[in-house]
């Protein structure tokens, strides 16, 4: 079960996650009383920039790009393959400075601001994630998924904090308002492409499909929270994941963007009330 859902992983990943994005642009466009794109305007988009000629910036981009799937592939693989929670988490911000990196290896003043923002998105919502791979362990006594999809009970019973927590930092991943500092898929930002300025044809497809494989992968940590040994866990979990996606594309079109200082303090004193306390809690209960 675990080869089979790392290979459903790989193969049906992206292309889960390119019809979200074609459903959120739905959403988006209906929440503004537009018509918007048809929900398979993503998978055309992505088509158009593989057949465009490459112009690459410089000799490395494409290589750190490239580098930012293929970490992202693996912390999803291993996520999906029942392996050890932490270190998906681990592989997934050594991805997420991949394409810091790439975005900084242009002269760029815009995509340098881009990635300078990106380091400081990190240091908000990473101090949350790492408390879940942690509450994740003292509840079930092990940083394997094979074993926290095992328990009798849901692990959100004993962390709803850091589950309403990660919703919140969760934003941040999905490129969502008021936390999309550093790059923007809508014109209301000051900067609007930011990290992918420079970014063009195959490279900005290959850092699409990355963010598609990273869609699916924080959404199967949402749907960590609900699954347990039960097998109607299992839906409960896809319907609990797609409503906390709805939740965040409602928040997207509801507020207006933040500076990056309020981003910071906002998610270090979410991470503290929700994601501190609950750990307290836990550890006084464990």
């Amino acid at each position: 079960m675990s080869v089979i859902s790392v290979i459903g992983y790989i193969v049906l990943g992206p292309l889960l996650g390119c019809l979200l994005s074609g459903i959120d642009r739905k959403i988006t466009a209906r929440m503004q009383r537009r018509r918007g794109p048809s929900i398979f305007q993503v998978f055309y988009d992505l088509r158009k920039l593989f057949s465009k000629e490459m112009i690459a910036v410089n000799n490395i981009q494409l290589f750190l790009n490239l580098s930012y799937l293929v970490f992202l592939v693996i912390a999803g693989a291993m996520l999906f393959g029942g392996m050890d929670i932490l270190m998906c988490l681990f592989i997934l911000s050594l991805a997420d400075m991949f394409l810091v990196i790439a975005a900084s290896s242009d002269s760029s003043p815009y995509a340098n601001m881009g990635a300078g923002r990106e380091m400081i998105q990190m240091m908000a919502y990473e101090p949350l994630t790492l408390l879940i791979a942690v509450g994740f362990y003292l509840t079930t006594g092990s940083f394997h998924v094979g074993d926290i999809v095992s328990m009798p009970v849901s692990a959100v019973v004993f962390m709803p904090g850091m589950l309403l927590g990660f919703m919140y930092t969760a934003a941040i991943k999905f490129r969502k308002s008021p936390f999309d500092l550093s790059t923007s898929h809508h014109a209301h930002q000051e900067m609007v492409k930011g990290i992918t300025t420079e970014m063009s044809g195959t490279t900005l497809a290959i850092m699409n499909i990355a963010e598609y494989y990273e869609l699916i992968l924080i959404l199967g940590i949402f749907g960590l929270f609900i699954v347990n040994e039960h097998w109607w866990s299992w839906p409960i979990a896809v319907v609990v994941c797609l409503a906390i996606y709805f939740l965040e594309i409602l928040w997207d079109n509801a507020t207006a963007r933040l500076n990056w200082k309020k981003v910071l303090y906002s998610c270090w004193l979410v991470t503290l009330l929700a994601g501190g306390l609950n750990l307290l809690i836990l550890m006084l209960i464990k």
